[in-house]
C-alpha cells in the first residue's frame, strides 16, 4: 500500500479512452525523445567524468502510478512511494540514496536519485526520475565504496526520501548539510543540479504532450504502451521459459577480506504465463560490502531488458510486464542482506546476474540463444591525493572488458557491461588528474577461443604523477568467464604495480589504501569473454584477420588449431593436421559449459595461476 499522498488541486478524474494507432506512435516516440533529451541535458551540465563522460546515470519517465513507460533501469518509484510517508505537491522534488529506505530500489549510497512528480493544471499526470553515481558520498574511503566496511554506516551519508525542493523552493540548508559530508562537494552540487535539470526537462516535455493531445489521451497512451509490453512479454515468456525448472550457479571470486568464492544460485521455471526465479541456495550475506540488496522489480527489469534484446529489440521496454514475473529472494542472503549490512561493493553481484540470466534462458536452446560468460562487472579504479598545487583530486573510473562469444558472432572487445556507458577519453583524464595513460589497448588472446571468439579485455597502464592512494574493485580473477559448446574460457583479470625502483607487485582484485608514488605504473587488466562453439571449426581466415588486427597472436592461433606460415598466410596443410590431432586428443564435446575447473581445482592452482593466495571459504554470521 503506497504511503505517500499526492496532493492535487484539480480533482477531475483521468479517463481511460481509446487512442488511434497514429496518435499512440506519435506520443510513444515523443516520450522516447524526451528520455533521450534527459541524457543530453545531464551530459551537458554535469561536472564529474563518471556522469558527464561515462554516462553512469539512468533516466526514466513513468505514468502517474509510478510504472516506467520509457527509460533504462526500470521504475523505483513504487518502492519509494511505499517508504515515503508524506504529502507530495506540485513543485516538490525528492532526493534519496538509501537502499534500506526503498527496498533496494537504489542499490548503494553513491547513487543519488531525483524524483519529480509531473502536474498539469493542478492534476498529477506522470513522473520523471533519474539517478546518477556521485564521485563521493563520504564514508571511510575516497569514492565511498569501502571494501572493508561491515555496515552501511561506514559507507557515507544516508539520505532518506527527502524534499530537496518544496513547492519549487530549494531547501538550501538541507543541500549544504548533504554536501558538507562529501569529499567532492562542487562536483556533487553540479551533478545533482544536472539530475534535477534533466528531470525538469522531461516534465516540460510531458506537459507539452498533454497540452497538445489532452491529459486523457496522454495517460491512456501510456497505459497502451504498458499493455503492449505486457502482451509481447507474455508471448516471449511462454516461448522461452520452460515449465520444467532449470538451475544455474555462478560465483563472486572473493569479498576483498580474504574469503570466497560466494555462490549465487537461481532456479527458473514457468507456471502458466508467469516466469518464476527462485534464488534459494544463494550464499548468506557477506561480512564485507559485496552484498547486493536486489530489489525484485530491478531483477524483473534485468530479465525484461535481456529477453527483449535477445528476442525482439523493437519491443518498447517498460514496466508493463512486471506482473508476469515472480522473484523470490531469501532474506539474509548475499542478494537480500539484513540491515545494516554494507552494500557499496554490490557491482560484482549485480553484474554476475547477467551471466546467470543468460545461462538460464539460453541453455534450453544453446545453438540459438546461449552466450558464454562475459564482462559481467563494472570494475572501479580510485586514485586520490593532493596535486602539485596542494589541491585535492579524486578519480573514479570504470573499466571495460570482453563481451562473450554468441550464437550470432564474436563478442566485442573492450566494452562496458552497460551498453550506454562510454569510455572517458584519455585526454580528459590526463587533463584533470595527475596521471598519464601510457597504454590503452586490447589484450590479445584474452577472449576465449571458439567458433565465435570471446571479446578481449583491456590493458590500461596508469602512470601516477603525484603521490596518493588507489583503490581497486574487480572480480573474475579466480573464477573463469566460462565458455560454452566447446568454447574456451576467457582470460581472468590481473592488476600489476610496477614501482619506480623496478620492483613488481601483484595486487588483489579488491584492495584499497594502496600507497603510490609519482612514477609508479599500474597495469589494470580486465578479463575477456568466454568463447562460443568449437574453436577448431572457426574459419582460419578469420583467425588470420584477428592476428592482423592484433586481437590474436600467432601462438594464440594454435588454440584454434591454426598454423601460420612465415609470410603471414595460413598454412592449410599444417592447420588440417593440427586440428585433427587436437580433436583426437580432446575427444567429443559433451559439456555445454566450460568453467575451467571446479572450485576446488581453481583454488588448488590459484597461487600458480595468479600469483595470489586463494581465498578461504566464507564464514557466515548466524541469523538472529
Amino acid at each position: 500500500m503506497m504511503s505517500a499522498r499526492i496532493i492535487e488541486t484539480n480533482h477531475e478524474p483521468l479517463n481511460t479512452i481509446d487512442v488511434d494507432g497514429i496518435t499512440v506512435d506519435l506520443i510513444e516516440n515523443a516520450l522516447r525523445n524526451a528520455r533521450e533529451e534527459m541524457d543530453a541535458v545531464l551530459f551537458r551540465t554535469a561536472m564529474s567524468p563518471g556522469i558527464r563522460e561515462q554516462g553512469d546515470c539512468f533516466p526514466m519517465i513513468a505514468n502517474k502510478d509510478g510504472k516506467m513507460v520509457v527509460g533504462q533501469f526500470g521504475s523505483f518509484i513504487g518502492p519509494f512511494l511505499s517508504a515515503y510517508d508524506a504529502d507530495i505537491e506540485e513543485g516538490d522534488i525528492i532526493i534519496t540514496n538509501d537502499p534500506y529506505m526503498c527496498n533496494g530500489a537504489v542499490s548503494h549510497l553513491p547513487d543519488w536519485v531525483v524524483l519529480v512528480p509531473i502536474f498539469r493544471n493542478g492534476r498529477h499526470i506522470a513522473w520523471s526520475a533519474m539517478f546518477g553515481h556521485m564521485s563521493d558520498n563520504g564514508g571511510m574511503v575516497p569514492g565511498s565504496i569501502p571494501i572493508e566496511a561491515t555496515t552501511i554506516y561506514q559507507e557515507g551519508i544516508r539520505i532518506p526520501p527527502t524534499k530537496l525542493y518544496k513547492k519549487g523552493v530549494l531547501q538550501e540548508d538541507l543541500l549544504e548539510l548533504i554536501l558538507h559530508n562529501v569529499r567532492t562537494p562542487q562536483w556533487n552540487r553540479f551533478d545533482l543540479n544536472a539530475l534535477v535539470a534533466a528531470c525538469n526537462t522531461a516534465s516540460r516535455r510531458v506537459v507539452e504532450l498533454a497540452e497538445r493531445f489532452d491529459d486523457d489521451t496522454l495517460t491512456s497512451t501510456m497505459g497502451i504502451m504498458l499493455e503492449r509490453n505486457l502482451s509481447a512479454m507474455k508471448h516471449v515468456i511462454e516461448m522461452i521459459i520452460p515449465e520444467e525448472p532449470r538451475v544455474f550457479e555462478d560465483y563472486l571470486c572473493d569479498d576483498g577480506m580474504g574469503m570466497g568464492p560466494y555462490k549465487m544460485r537461481c532456479k527458473m521455471w514457468r507456471e502458466g504465463s508467469k516466469a518464476i526465479f527462485d534464488f534459494d541456495g544463494t550464499d548468506p550475506q557477506a561480512q564485507s560490502s559485496v552484498n547486493f540488496f536486489l530489489n525484485e522489480n530491478m531483477f524483473k527489469m534485468f530479465f525484461g531488458s535481456f529477453t527483449i534484446n535477445v528476442v525482439d529489440p523493437q519491443i518498447v521496454f517498460n514496466d508493463g510486464f512486471y506482473d508476469l514475473v515472480d522473484v523470490r529472494i531469501p532474506e539474509g542472503t548475499l542478494l537480500k542482506p539484513k540491515f545494516p549490512a554494507a552494500l557499496s561493493g554490490r557491482t560484482h553481484a549485480l553484474g554476475r546476474l547477467f551471466d546467470i540470466l543468460g545461462a538460464l534462458i539460453g541453455m534450453g536452446a544453446p545453438e540459438q540463444m546461449l552466450s558464454a560468460a562475459g564482462f559481467s562487472d563494472s570494475p572501479h579504479l580510485f586514485y586520490s591525493g593532493y596535486d602539485k598545487n596542494n589541491e585535492w583530486f579524486q578519480l573514479f573510473q570504470i573499466g571495460f572488458g570482453g563481451i562473450p562469444g554468441r550464437p550470432v558472432g564474436d563478442g566485442p572487445d573492450g566494452h562496458s557491461l552497460w551498453p550506454g556507458f562510454t569510455n572517458v577519453p584519455n585526454e580528459f583524464i590526463e587533463s584533470y588528474f595527475p596521471l598519464r595513460i601510457e597504454r590503452y589497448e586490447t589484450i590479445p588472446d584474452s577472449g576465449g577461443a571458439g567458433l565465435h571468439r570471446g571479446g578481449n579485455g583491456l590493458s590500461v597502464a596508469y602512470r601516477f604523477l603525484a603521490d596518493g592512494e588507489i583503490g581497486i574493485h574487480d572480480d573474475r580473477w579466480l573464477i573463469h568467464p566460462w565458455g560454452v559448446l566447446g568454447g574456451e574460457t576467457g582470460t581472468r583479470s590481473t592488476k600489476r604495480m610496477v614501482r619506480t625502483d623496478g620492483s613488481e607487485e601483484w595486487l588483489g582484485s579488491k584492495v584499497e589504501g594502496i600507497k603510490v608514488k609519482a612514477g609508479d605504473v599500474l597495469y589494470f587488466n580486465t578479463w575477456g569473454g568466454g568463447g562460443w562453439g568449437d574453436p577448431y571449426d572457426r574459419d582460419p581466415e578469420l583467425v588470420r584477420t584477428d592476428i592482423n588486427r592484433r586481437l590474436v597472436t600467432v601462438e594464440g592461433a594454435r588454440r584454434y588449431g591454426v598454423v601460420m606460415a612465415d609470410d603471414g598466410t595460413v598454412d592449410t596443410a599444417a592447420t588440417e593436421a593440427l586440428r585433427a590431432e587436437l580433436r583426437a586428443t580432446r575427444g567429443e564435446i559433451t559439456e555445454v559449459f566450460n568453467h575451467g575447473g571446479s572450485i576446488d581445482e581453481l583454488k588448488a592452482r590459484c597461487l600458480e595461476d595468479t600469483g595470489l593466495e586463494p581465498p578461504v571459504s566464507p564464514s557466515f554470521q548466524k541469523s538472529a
